[in-house]
């Protein structure tokens, strides 16, 4: 069967649900619903079929985020592939790898099956993120994404609901639960390579590697970001199960309250964004994520309780929420034939720290894990730092607030 090619403009007359737009809000609604279930199992998982500690899921995560940090290989792979093609077969791979999770209990066998659904979820995102800012129309991005956003939190919800009501209730296992939910995100993958055309952006991506001074104050920010939430993704959830003996439905009930404070919140932000500027978005953001990571040192060093540490949880990835500023930051200073080969370098900057942060401080954490929350403050200074430099109106030869008036490269 042929698939048609349309550009952006001649899709405008599809059905809505075949939209540009809509298979995004897809997309968006698929991946959740295998990455939350993995999320919301692994520590448990590992600790009770393999016997992990701190170390042992230092080196998961370390492994986990190699296929981030080899992003930029996503520019080799659209020598052949189109981007939306890619997209889908990475979402497929990510939905086939959840699936058989359960499969390998052992520390070699949950590496590799975890390496295979990281280099689906994290090729995937790249690719999303590079389709959402090309599709998406620059006056309607941050509403836009914010409407992503609070869908993949949708799913994400329902995803762990689904887990609270039925774990205990009908003893489930993880081999099902993981065989469900990345079944389910794999069929998605294949409905949507069949029921939705090829969409044409208008401006054709570069494919080769893009590098430029003038996106320097971006890179740096995705460094950061990378190397907090490393800290946040491996370290804050399994506190929550190696201090306070949470079960699989106590973490999965948190991450629901979680996503169902980012499902409200997601558009709002999204509006918020638009009106009063990444650079305000940003400085909220680092400085939340200042404060709580001292509070989760708290937790270690004046013995706070557990409904502190589930707030504190809840607090951080609303702040995390906001991230999506750092897009719409990027959107409005690139030249559109960057979008696609700078999402896959930014990527990888994002997960230059993440290939050794986790397994160094999962040593840290044996020894101290207040002192791991304690460097997550100091990072979340830095990006403070860094979000001051950024315009209140970016654009194209005004990237930073030193760059007023200096014309655009062209390295």
């Amino acid at each position: 069967m042929r698939i048609p090619t349309l550009t952006l403009k001649e899709a405008a007359h599809l059905p809505r649900w075949r939209q540009p737009a809509f298979l995004l809000f897809l997309m968006a609604a698929a991946m959740p619903i295998a990455f939350a279930t993995w999320s919301a199992l692994l520590n448990n998982f590992v600790k009770h079929a393999a016997g992990f500690t701190g170390v042992e899921i230092g080196w998961l995560h370390t492994v986990r985020e190699i296929p981030g940090f080899l992003a930029i290989g996503v520019i080799v792979l659209l020598w052949v592939l189109r981007e939306q093609v890619l997209a889908l077969l990475a979402l497929g791979l990510l939905g086939a790898t959840t699936a058989v999770t359960a499969m390998f209990p052992t520390f070699g066998g949950i590496l590799t099956i975890t390496l295979l659904s990281s280099i689906g979820f994290h090729y995937f995102e790249t690719v999303n993120q590079s389709l959402q800012l090309q599709w998406i129309d620059r006056k309607r991005a941050p509403q836009t994404i914010g409407w992503i956003v609070a869908i993949g939190s949708g799913a994400s919800m329902v995803a762990y609901g689904l887990i609270v009501l039925t774990w205990k209730t009908f003893d489930l296992s993880y081999n099902l639960v993981y065989g469900l939910s990345g079944g389910f995100t794999l069929a998605v993958a294949i409905f949507a390579a069949l029921a939705y055309p090829q969409f044409e952006a208008p401006d054709p991506q570069l494919k080769h590697f893009v590098l430029r001074k003038r996106y320097w104050l971006y890179y740096l920010l995705q460094f950061m970001a990378g190397a907090r939430r490393q800290i946040f993704v491996v370290f804050a959830a399994f506190m929550m199960v190696e201090r306070f003996g949470f079960e699989v439905h106590e973490v999965t009930a948190l991450f629901l309250i979680n996503y169902l404070v980012n499902m409200i919140a997601a558009p709002f932000m999204g509006h918020a964004v638009a009106r009063f500027g990444e650079r305000r978005a940003l400085i909220v953001e680092y400085c939340g994520l200042l404060l709580v990571f001292l509070s989760y040192g708290g937790v270690y060093w004046f013995g706070w309780g557990v409904f502190v540490a589930a707030a504190l949880y809840v607090i951080d990835h609303l702040f995390f929420s906001l991230a999506f500023a750092l897009k719409t930051y990027f959107q409005k200073i690139a030249a559109p034939e960057d979008i696609a080969p700078t999402a896959a370098v930014a990527f990888t900057i994002n997960h230059i720290a993440a290939v050794f942060l986790p397994a160094a401080l999962g040593y840290l954490w044996v020894v101290s894990p207040g002192a791991v929350f304690g460097l997550a403050a100091a990072m979340a200074g830095v990006s403070l730092l860094l979000a001051l430099m950024i315009p209140r109106h970016p654009e194209p030869g005004y990237e930073t607030i030193f760059a007023r008036g200096l014309p655009v490269a062209a390295e």
